[in-house]
């Protein structure tokens, strides 16, 4: 969805994003840069936009055929990508694609593949597994690609842009532990090593999205009525982040909502408790 096609609330909410695309390509030419989650969405959209700056583009997702059509349209812009399969919350996949990436000289990384999970405790009482998956996409997995990665972003002078969401620094939501944990646990992480990381001479940007219209979110059908940013404005709000290099990039209503979650976080919770309550006795 295009940011021509917003509504009236959406345009209010997720005003467009002025992108020095002159500015980009400068920043990106000769570089080579790697963006996790590339096959669909944010990945994909992000992948398109960098195609014509004379980029090198290191794609990686756990869906091959669809990840080399992402390729293949990058070529078709006059881009240069290549793939690598793997699923970050598998191990042994991620020791397997560092050995490849060592191989390359990485400036940039977009850390951007993700897990959503919406589902109540009481029906996940035999699905640890949602706990380990979206701790093993969301926080495992990224954590130990950049970890790997330091010492040639340090060389480079690179750049770390962790995509993350608005709703880890907001009060916590019911139905959502497995997934608001997870994304949470790595942006802690990165916010804690980032003051190390700059030291070094390593520039990091947290960039924090609304809710974005892609397939992870089709499946709740609660979110089908609710504003959302386009994955393709979500792609230029982290060009942005190349740009501007940036520590944080967030939706300008960000601060009150986080203000507002500290004040009424725990009248959030009665509310919240009261109303499940009720459903539950319908």
């Amino acid at each position: 969805m295009p940011s021509s096609k917003y509504t009236f609330i959406e345009h209010l909410l997720f005003p467009s994003t002025s992108l020095n695309e002159r500015k980009l390509s400068e920043k990106l030419k000769g570089k080579t840069v790697l963006i996790t989650g590339a096959s669909y969405g944010i990945g994909e959209q992000v992948a398109y936009r960098l195609a014509q700056t004379g980029a090198r583009l290191l794609l990686v997702a756990r869906t091959e055929e669809k990840l080399k059509e992402v390729r293949d349209e990058v070529a078709r812009r006059g881009g240069e990508a290549h793939v690598f399969i793997a699923d970050l919350a598998k191990e042994e996949q991620v020791k397997a694609l560092l050995v490849q990436l060592l191989q390359w000289d990485i400036d940039i990384v977009i850390s951007n593949a993700g897990k959503s999970i919406r589902r109540s405790v009481y029906e996940s009482l035999d699905r640890f597994h949602d706990l380990t998956r979206s701790m093993g996409v969301n926080y495992f997995g990224p954590a130990r690609l950049v970890l790997a990665l330091i010492p040639m972003l340090e060389k480079n002078k690179g750049h770390i842009i962790n995509v993350s969401a608005v709703n880890v620094l907001l009060a916590p939501a019911p139905y959502w532990a497995a997934y608001q944990s997870s994304k949470t646990a790595f942006d802690q992480w990165f916010r804690c090593a980032a003051p190390e990381l700059r030291a070094a001479g390593i520039c990091t940007t947290s960039v924090y999205l609304p809710l974005v219209k892609t397939r992870m979110i089709a499946p709740t059908a609660a979110y089908n009525n609710m504003p959302a940013m386009s994955a393709e404005h979500a792609a230029a709000q982290i060009c942005m982040a190349i740009t501007t290099r940036k520590r944080k990039i967030a939706p300008w209503w960000l601060p009150v909502a986080e203000l507002a979650s500290v004040l009424f976080g725990g009248l959030w919770q009665r509310i919240a408790s009261s109303y499940l309550k009720k459903k539950k006795t319908v």
